[in-house]
This record gives structure tokens, C-alpha cells and sequence, in this order.
């Protein structure tokens, strides 16, 4: 995918593919620190009054917060089996880790695509990035202060009904969490490709917009898929602000279209033509029905 010497090399696939890995590696090296950070750095500063006291890390403070938060003060976890707090501990690392690490990610990603970008194009990359991070870490916020109280309450209210006791596995509780805030943080990202794929000729708005029906459709599809358990109410909460980022970006792709050449038409095949009187020539015949001349 490099160039040299002003000419383009053409690289076999795995070539492509040792080329990613390698480029990848800083992101690996990136959300690997981060993970570890998430697991032993101190949440505070208390720690360095006794080292060799026990503390709590920095990802435990994060995960009682949203206890805290989400759940109410009758509604207890318990740990569906003996190593589930661990499990608990290892897996909110990464997710942290994993979310930290995400502009190293899409940096990485442009370096691999970088060669085969014009010198216009490369200029839309680093608004690219940004506006991917910016619009993931809003999406990971709207899910934990609008989403997942939809989704809690949604669940817990039938707890009652169903005379079920209010303890909540801390398993199934933070998979729910950590499963909404990645999904709806990647959904919000959606109007970034679409710009992009529009600036860099790939897809034109007219397309889109000719499809809104099926758009739509979609989006609340992948809302549902996103609340499974927080009922129509939380997936019109998501599906309403994911509509109006997805129109939104239509309305920024257009300004980029403007600057793109037409698309070409295709063109119905035409019958030749004489040479003589333009008259039209029969595909698999030699002389002109108009003048009898041969078009030979």
C-alpha cells in the first residue's frame, strides 16, 4: 500500500495484513498500559501515606460509582458464583482500558490507509478521528445517564409484580452496563463513516435519502438490539438522538459533495449509427436500412 519513488507498489494481501499488525501494535501496547492502570493505580492519594496498606484501585472506585448510580439502595448484587468478583475486576479493566485506547485505535487505522489517500482526502482524516472519539465518548455518556436508567428501571420494576426478591447478579448488572455503553458509544459514531464515505466519493447522499424508510427501519432495529431489556421507552431514548446525528451528517456531507465531480451516468447501449445518412444500423447486420450502405 506504500509508495516509493512517486509510483504506487502493489503488495500482496498478507503483506497488508503484516502491515496493519504492525501498526496495530502501538494501539495493543496502549490499551495493554491502560488495562494495568485501570487495575492497580490508587484512586487516591491516601495510598502513598502507607504503600504497603490495601487500596482501592482506581477501576473498583469506578465500578461501585455506577452501582451508585444506577441502582437503588434496596436492589443488592450478590456474585453468582465464587471467582464472579474477579472476573468483574479483570473485565471492567479491559472495558476501561478498551475505551482510553480508542483515538490511539482510529489513529493507527489512518496510518494503514494513509498511502492510498490523495493529499485532499488526508486532510479530512485527523477531523475524522477527533469527531470519532468526541462523538463514542458522548454516546458512552448519553448511555449511562439516559439509556441505562431506562433500561434499570425498566427491569426492576417488575420485580414486585413478580414477588422476586431485589438481588441482582453483579455478572448479568455489569455485562448490561458495559454492553450499552460500547454499543451506543460505536452507534454514535455512525454519522462520522458516512461523512467520510461521502467526502471520499464512495457514497452519495442522494442514495441515502432515496432509502430513509430503510434507514430508519434499521436504526430503531439496532436500538432494540442495543436495549433488549429497557422496553419501547428506551429505544426511542436512543433512536432519536442516533436519527438526528444520522440527518445531521447528511447535512454536512452535502457541503462536501459540492466540491466532488458528477458521478457518471450510465448509458443505455446504442444501436451504431451510418456513417452516411445516421441512420440506425441493425447490431449483427452489415448494410444501413436507410441508404442500403455497407458500414464496413
Amino acid at each position: 500500500m506504500g509508495q516509493k519513488g512517486g509510483a504506487e507498489k502493489l503488495l500482496p494481501i498478507w503483506e497488508h495484513v503484516n502491515e496493519l499488525a504492525q501498526l496495530l501494535r502501538a494501539w495493543i501496547y496502549t490499551f495493554i498500559i491502560a488495562t494495568i492502570l485501570f487495575m492497580v493505580l490508587p484512586a487516591d492519594a491516601s495510598f502513598l501515606r502507607n504503600p504497603f496498606s490495601f487500596y482501592k484501585p482506581l477501576v473498583s472506585v469506578i465500578i461501585l460509582y455506577i452501582k451508585a448510580q444506577l441502582l437503588p439502595s434496596n436492589v443488592q448484587l450478590i456474585a453468582g458464583s465464587f471467582t464472579a468478583p474477579i472476573e468483574l475486576y479483570v473485565i471492567a479493566s479491559v472495558v476501561f482500558g478498551f475505551i482510553v485506547s480508542i483515538p490511539v485505535l482510529a489513529y493507527e487505522v489512518y496510518r494503514f490507509i494513509d498511502p492510498a489517500l490523495k493529499p485532499s482526502e488526508r486532510r479530512s482524516v485527523y477531523p475524522f478521528v477527533s469527531a470519532f472519539t468526541l462523538l463514542f465518548i458522548a454516546g458512552a455518556i448519553f448511555a449511562f445517564l439516559i439509556l441505562l436508567p431506562f433500561i434499570v428501571l425498566g427491569t426492576l420494576i417488575f420485580l414486585p409484580i413478580t414477588g422476586a426478591a431485589p438481588f441482582v447478579n453483579i455478572e448479568d448488572f455489569y455485562t448490561l452496563v458495559f454492553f450499552s455503553i460500547l454499543t451506543t458509544g460505536f452507534a454514535f459514531t455512525l454519522p462520522v463513516f458516512i461523512v467520510l464515505l461521502v467526502r471520499f466519493g464512495i457514497l452519495r447522499t442522494a442514495s441515502i435519502t432515496k432509502r430513509r424508510l430503510y434507514l430508519w427501519v434499521g436504526t430503531y432495529i439496532l436500538t432494540a438490539v442495543i436495549t433488549p431489556d429497557g422496553g419501547p421507552v428506551a429505544d426511542v431514548a436512543l433512536f432519536v438522538p442516533i436519527i438526528l446525528l444520522l440527518e445531521g451528517s447528511l447535512f454536512i456531507a452535502r457541503r462536501y459533495e459540492k466540491d466532488l465531480p458528477p458521478m457518471e451516468e450510465k448509458m443505455e447501449p446504442k444501436d451504431p449509427e451510418c456513417k452516411y445518412c445516421g441512420g440506425p444500423f441493425d447490431p449483427t447486420g452489415v448494410f444501413c436500412a436507410e441508404c442500403g450502405k455497407s458500414r464496413l
